[in-house]
């Protein structure tokens, strides 16, 4: 029984490495139906013909428009479902504007022209395209003279990968700014190329990474999505690690995706082709990218000032700490800022402000980096009043006996159960006011005495322009009385 076993073990080893060989055959070695598209043949946002559909008319390609609906997008997206879920797309950032259109030239090349006729993308081809196809496994394609593949979609993969799809080395997924702005946010999937698996913040300005990877996820030579479902990492020793989590779902039955999505998080992704109206998550990694990524410089998951952690759903959430509020509510992964004007550092102000701030605490909460002092062993009411006594401590953290003094602006910042740290965060009294100090901390008698003296002078000043008033009417009276005085005698014999 035991040799029976170890055989049917050894078998199906062999049979999942052959349909691993299988799906690394060259795409152009697999037999797939699909449309073809001759030179001179454009898409327009200006006719009904926007789009190209696959033989099962499963997928779409073509000017997807954005919820600005004078704005359009090349990209590819699933057509079949009311949830025309954007799987690729060109030129993320710069979408064009309705009057624009996609050329396969009379020369071979795809060019998209904006509604001036100038060029705004082009893909990099050897050669020349002859024809250009849609295929049923969701990659547009271009083919030369010998019906070889000279490009497609899957060569140049966004944020998504499709089942028979591979990563090699040195490929990258980006996640997108925000749900509907395709243009890449800060987080990337990236399979360098000495086969480790990781996640990377980078600039979105550059889209240079920050030298500060998370954990791997994983080492092997390719990434690849089966035609069965199944993500698996091809290591150098010919082994497979699966990714794939959970149950598994028949692509007969089910559309399969795997998106970096705006979070950063690496999703699995389905949806029943029939009776289902969202798409559900059957696996993610990492499954808290709150912990697995630290980012200097670069803020981290969150923007700078916030915090990660995850909600119910193990789902991470950015949040701002106490006294703080989102830099953009619309897209809350972009940082926080504060509502209250910093401590001055002048010595007079400094003496005078002090007491307007408090520390207020935030459990099981930390900034991993941005700290400029450290103190231990000490207690937390001495790290509360470190952070007090110094106008350029903006947060403390207390952990265990340890005080780290932080300035602004924070990054990295993370919450969770873990986290055994105390974050003391200084902001101003609720009864304190943005006043200069000064006038605000004298005692009542003063504060009486300035009141009534304010009145006072305003009440003499107004004495002063009355009486000015009745000088200035009792000269003119005077005035106007010696002229008639003067003219009567004018007058006599």
């Amino acid at each position: 029984m035991a040799s029976s076993s170890s055989s049917s073990s050894s078998l199906l080893s062999h049979l999942s490495f052959l349909s691993w060989l299988l799906l690394l055959l060259p795409h152009s070695s697999l037999s797939q139906p699909f449309h073809t598209i001759t030179p001179g043949t454009s898409l327009s946002t200006l006719h009904e013909n926007s789009s190209c559909l696959s033989p099962s008319d499963e997928f779409a390609f073509g000017l997807y428009g954005l919820p600005n609906k004078n704005l359009f997008l090349l990209a590819i997206w699933f057509n079949k479902i009311p949830e025309r879920t954007v799987v690729w797309s060109a030129n993320g950032g710069n979408p064009v504007e309705r009057g624009s259109k996609l050329e396969l030239t009379t020369d071979g090349q795809l060019v998209l022209y904006d509604n001036q006729g100038k060029q705004s993308w082009k893909p990099e081809i050897n050669g020349s395209a002859v024809t250009a196809a849609m295929l049923d496994t969701g990659e547009f394609v271009l083919q030369d003279l010998n019906s070889s593949r000279i490009w497609g979609t899957f060569d140049q993969p966004t944020d998504t990968i499709l089942p028979t799809q591979k990563l090699h080395r040195n490929s990258i997924l980006s996640s997108r700014r925000t749900k509907d702005d395709y243009s890449n946010g800060k987080l990337q999937l990236h399979l360098r190329e000495d086969g480790n698996l990781v996640l990377y913040t980078a600039n979105v300005l550059t889209r240079s990474t920050y030298d500060s990877p998370s954990q791997s996820l994983g080492n092997g030579s390719e990434l690849a999505f089966d035609e069965k479902g199944n993500i698996g990492l091809l290591q150098m020793n010919g082994t497979i690690s699966n990714l794939t989590q959970g149950d598994s779902f028949p692509t007969r039955e089910f559309y399969h995706r795997a998106t970096i999505d705006v979070d950063g998080v690496f999703r699995q992704y389905y949806y029943r082709k029939a009776g289902q109206s969202t798409w559900s998550i059957t696996g993610a990694v990492p499954s808290d990218i709150c912990m697995a990524i630290i980012s200097y410089p670069g803020s981290g998951v969150c923007g700078f000032n916030s915090y990660c952690k995850l909600d119910e759903k193990q789902s991470p959430i950015c949040e701002c700490p106490t006294g703080f509020s989102y830099l953009n509510p619309n897209n809350t992964l972009e940082g926080c800022k504060p509502n209250f004007t910093a401590q001055s550092c002048g010595s007079n102000e400094f003496r005078n402000e002090k007491e307007l701030f408090k520390m207020a605490p935030i459990p099981n909460t930390t900034w991993v980096v941005s700290d400029f002092e450290q103190y231990g062993p000490v207690d937390e009411a001495f790290c509360e009043n470190s952070c007090l006594d110094d106008c350029l401590c903006a947060v403390a953290i207390f952990d265990n006996g340890t005080c780290l003094k932080k300035r602004l602006p924070l990054s990295n910042g993370r919450a969770g159960p873990s986290i055994n740290a105390k974050t003391l965060v200084k902001v101003r009294k609720s009864n304190s006011t943005l006043s200069p100090p000064d006038l605000c901390k004298g005692k009542k008698g003063q504060a009486t005495l300035v009141l009534v003296g304010s009145i006072l002078l305003g009440g003499s000043g107004f004495l002063n322009i009355l009486l000015v008033a009745a000088i200035s009417l009792a000269f003119y009276y005077y005035y106007h009385k010696m002229l008639l005085n003067v003219a009567q005698l004018m007058e006599l014999p």
